[in-house]
């Protein structure tokens, strides 16, 4: 399994981690989305660090024709997917469960995941996965919207560098759909600003990949 890109910090960790650690009351989840880019956390965690997976591989998952997709992960032997680990106190776990309803949660064993400087060896860490035989985006023409993928694309730029952008367009699947262009009035509340570069480098690797970005009407 290939290291994480190396890097400096994505947060300050919470002096308290390791103790917090020892005393078994830390759990640690992967995040393969928005978690990825530190200008949408909202919640003081304990840590973050970059790190990769095995046994994942990332989808757009469709929510009804009302409600545009989100990214998710299905089981996929051998599969690599680039992401972040997030370290949490452990009784906020079920609030995360509550969060991630619909989803199931499972356990990373530490074969399956490779974690750059990690802070507490030994601490659980989960995974939350949708069902290997849901549909993605693209099989059922959901339209994804530019302000997500913005914000979750300048987070995979900014620990992963234009390649790890790459990785993600490539690897995802479900992107052969159609991307609403919201980005000038963003509908997703925890919206980025983009460099004009950001923007050009998005849009065309979304439209290498088979997307096809529409005006918001």
């Amino acid at each position: 399994m290939p290291e994480p890109m190396p890097g400096g910090p994505i947060h300050p960790d919470d002096p308290d981690l390791a103790a917090l650690a020892a005393e078994g009351r830390v759990v640690a989840y992967f995040g393969y989305g928005s978690l990825v880019n530190r200008a949408t956390l909202r919640t003081k965690f304990l840590g973050i660090r970059r790190a990769t997976v095995t046994g994942w591989r990332r989808f757009w998952l469709p929510r009804g024709l009302s409600m545009p997709p989100l990214l998710s992960v299905r089981p996929t032997e051998g599969f690599e997917t680039q992401g972040v680990v997030v370290y949490d106190r452990a009784d906020h776990l079920p609030a995360v469960d509550e969060r991630e309803a619909g989803y199931a949660r499972r356990v990373v064993m530490p074969d399956h995941v490779r974690i750059e400087a990690e802070p507490a060896p030994g601490v659980p860490l989960f995974i939350y996965e949708a069902s290997p035989v849901e549909l993605d985006a693209a099989d059922v023409g959901a339209t994804i919207l530019q302000s997500y993928l913005d914000a979750v694309l300048q987070g995979f730029l900014s620990l992963y560098g234009e390649e790890g952008v790459t990785r993600f367009v490539a690897e995802t699947d479900g992107f052969e759909t159609t991307i609403l262009a919201d980005r000038a009035d963003p509908r997703y509340p925890r919206s980025v600003t983009l460099s004009a570069g950001e923007a050009e480098l998005f849009d065309r690797l979304i439209l290498q990949r088979g997307a096809r970005i529409v005006q918001a009407g």
